[in-house]
This record gives C-alpha cells, sequence and structure tokens, in this order.
C-alpha cells in the first residue's frame, strides 16, 4: 500500500476545526453562518441513494436546502466520526482534500421515531484569509435506519482527482 502524503498538522487542524464548526452550524440550524465555512461559489453534490442525485451551489442555497430536509426533525444531532486530509494533487498549499465519515442523529417530530443515517463527505477545501474553507463538496449515504433505511454500497470515481479513491 502507498501511504498517501499528509498535509502538516496545523493544515489538517483547520480543517478538522471547520468540519467541527460546520457540524455545530448545521446541529444548531444557524444557516446564516454557513456563509463562513463555504466559498460563494462552492458546489456540493448531494446522493441520498434513495432518490435522484442533484447538486446545490453556494452556502445560502445548502442552509436553505438543509433547513428545509431536517425541519420534521425536533432533535438533530450532526456527529464526525472519522476525518483524513491530503494535500492538493496539484501542489497548491492553499488547497487540500478530505474526506469525512459522519452520521446524523435524528427524531421525527410527527411520531417520534428515532433514526441515524451514515454518510461520506469527499471535500475541496481552501484557505481563505487564513482559514480553510469548502469549495467543493460530495455527500453520498451510506446507510440509514428506519423506513427508507438499509447499506448502501460504496461508490468511488477513481476517474475523478479531485476526489481521489481511498488508499
Amino acid at each position: 500500500m502507498t501511504r498517501r502524503p499528509e498535509l502538516p498538522a496545523e493544515d489538517h487542524h483547520g480543517i478538522d476545526r471547520l468540519v467541527a464548526a460546520y457540524a455545530d452550524t448545521v446541529t444548531r440550524r444557524a444557516w446564516a453562518e454557513l456563509v463562513d465555512l463555504f466559498t460563494p461559489d462552492a458546489v456540493v453534490h448531494i446522493d441520498t441513494v434513495t432518490r435522484p442525485a442533484f447538486e446545490v451551489v453556494g452556502p445560502v442555497a445548502l442552509g436553505g436546502f438543509i433547513g428545509g430536509a431536517i425541519e420534521r426533525f425536533d432533535c438533530f444531532e450532526f456527529v464526525p466520526l472519522n476525518l483524513v486530509t491530503w494535500p492538493d494533487p496539484d501542489g497548491r498549499s492553499d488547497h487540500a482534500r478530505a474526506r469525512l465519515h459522519m452520521c446524523e442523529i435524528r427524531r421525527n417530530t410527527a411520531d417520534l421515531e428515532w433514526t441515524t443515517a451514515y454518510g461520506r463527505y469527499d471535500d475541496v477545501v481552501v484557505r481563505r484569509g487564513g482559514h480553510w474553507r469548502f469549495a467543493g463538496r460530495r455527500y453520498r449515504s451510506v446507510g440509514r435506519t428506519g423506513p427508507d433505511g438499509g447499506a448502501f454500497p460504496i461508490v468511488e470515481d477513481a476517474a475523478d482527482p479531485e476526489f481521489p479513491p481511498a488508499d
């Protein structure tokens, strides 16, 4: 196995802080704060597996989508599980890549049913003004509990250099 090059610890920590800020923002439903975490033109590709994949552009549109998607939950927690980072393949020190595995713990307001969703983000991050920001994200569900639940196949897109497969 070839080891992927590692980011300097300071850069990894900065991206970890970005992920923590995202989790906090989404959990608190503080959609206006997403503008500090994303570039204005960030494209977010969303594949929930149980409906057609789609994209939203920019943090305002993303907040609108997530807000609508989770309004049915009276309890919602976004929990980062594992984060790996690596340098930009083109050697740009102000760009990096990240992979985040996460879960959402949530309860439906209507029937009080608890469900958990698991997913993976593949990210392009950029440093602007000394802080890391999401410039592009790809989300794919990997499993969930509940009526539309199940375990979903992991799909790697090795042809896309922006999001290389895991080692």
